[in-house]
């Protein structure tokens, strides 16, 4: 499997539901505008007998940090960060669920976000979970920021080391 950039004449938008609607939508209506103004990146998984359908998207884009709402040992660590990565949006068509493509598109959001991190350096991947997203998160060792418990954390180090052990 591989995950390629959105491209709005190949993948078929409209054929694709998660079951939000606010996700189909941005998929449908936004993510290649977001992606020409440099804004988000979408990274499609696509079905390798269809290509034009697609299993599921996570959307790449960087975002500032509250220092504040991290635990006390971070904000020491971390004092001079302004931004973290930022996995916008992640969301499988319905008629793939339960087949691992949710866990797999993470993990190559977080595997995108850690060769960036070596160019630009930035110590945290943030998530904005969805409802009902939270617990599949932290299964995955990400945190819920101290003030808004749909944000979630993970430390560059974190994801470094999970995905060392994991090869």
């Amino acid at each position: 499997m591989i995950t390629v950039l959105l491209d709005k004449n190949r993948h078929d938008r409209n054929y694709f539901d998660c079951g939000v609607e606010e996700l189909n939508n941005y998929l449908k209506l936004m993510a290649s505008q977001q992606a020409k103004k440099d804004n988000t990146r979408a990274f499609i998984l696509e079905d390798e007998e269809r290509p034009e359908r697609i299993i599921g998207f996570y959307t790449l884009t960087m975002t500032p940090i509250d220092l504040k709402a991290l635990p006390v040992k971070l904000q020491k660590r971390h004092q001079s960060a302004r931004s973290a990565g930022l996995i916008a949006r992640l969301a499988i068509d319905q008629r793939y669920k339960n087949q691992g493509y949710g866990e797999w598109l993470l993990i190559d959001a977080l595997r995108k976000l850690l060769l960036v991190s070596e160019t630009v350096a930035f110590p945290l991947v943030v998530v904005d979970a969805k409802e009902g997203a939270i617990a599949f998160y932290k299964k995955f060792g990400f945190t819920p920021f101290n003030d808004t418990p749909h944000k979630l954390f993970m430390t560059i180090a974190a994801i470094r080391k999970s995905l060392v052990e994991a090869i």
